[in-house]
């Protein structure tokens, strides 16, 4: 029977892929990967010998009618990106959407993903927490920082190395410097980082050295009325 599985990939570390996500792998007829050239390490790494194609946001809407007739035809397959769960802040969404206006079988199943053990490290609240992923690049973005300013619950963001500090003064500017935070970077590998402090620390840290990796910031919820 077709179905649609949803495959978490390691973010870093090779070792915390499941076993059951191999047992998958090995199973399908047919992989969908954000990057095939990166995926292809992963696979290879695992003796995992399936037919690969490329899945990402630039070509998902026009691809989409076509994965829908092959998976009514019977095929199953499984979609991954290039690192944890597919859907976050990944392609997956239009997918799995599709899939289950069809009558078609989705799973999805457990692992990785960037943000959860990036909050749970930073010390902060995490009974409740707000996920943003990525801030608007330009239009909007000023309008979301206002909006999140008050939000009780911890925010957690992701952001590019490149614009991480930038972020991080925008943030100041509307929340103030003195607001707690926690960013992570290059989690689950060697040079693996997080630095806590107030958003005014974490910023001067951030600014005295060059910046790599994926980034997870952590931010303290408003605590006024």
């Amino acid at each position: 029977m077709s179905k649609l599985y949803l495959v978490p990939t390691p973010i870093g570390n090779l070792g915390d892929i499941t076993f059951r996500a191999i047992e998958v792998l090995k199973e399908v007829d047919l992989v969908l990967a954000e990057d095939t050239r990166k995926s292809g390490i992963l696979l290879k790494h695992f003796q995992i010998s399936k037919p690969v194609h490329s899945h990402h946001k630039f070509n998902e809407h026009r691809t989409l009618e076509s994965l829908i007739r092959r998976l009514q035809g019977g095929t199953s397959i499984a979609l991954i990106t290039d690192a944890g769960t597919p859907g976050i802040s990944d392609p997956g969404f239009l997918l799995v959407r599709a899939c289950i206006e069809q009558g078609i079988e989705v799973e999805t199943l457990p692992g990785p993903t960037a943000f959860v053990p990036a909050l749970v490290n930073s010390g902060l609240p995490c009974d409740r927490f707000v996920f943003e992923g990525f801030l608007p690049q330009k239009k909007g973005r000023q309008k979301r920082l206002s909006e999140l300013s008050t939000e009780k619950r911890t925010l957690i963001l992701y952001e590019s190395p490149f614009r991480l500090c930038k972020t991080l003064l925008q943030i100041a500017e509307h929340v103030g410097s003195d607001r707690k935070a926690s960013v992570s970077r290059e989690l689950t590998k060697f040079h693996e980082e997080t630095v806590r402090g107030t958003l005014e620390e974490v910023i001067q840290h951030f600014s005295s050295e060059t910046v790599k990796g994926e980034i997870v910031i952590i931010l303290e919820g408003f605590s006024g009325d």
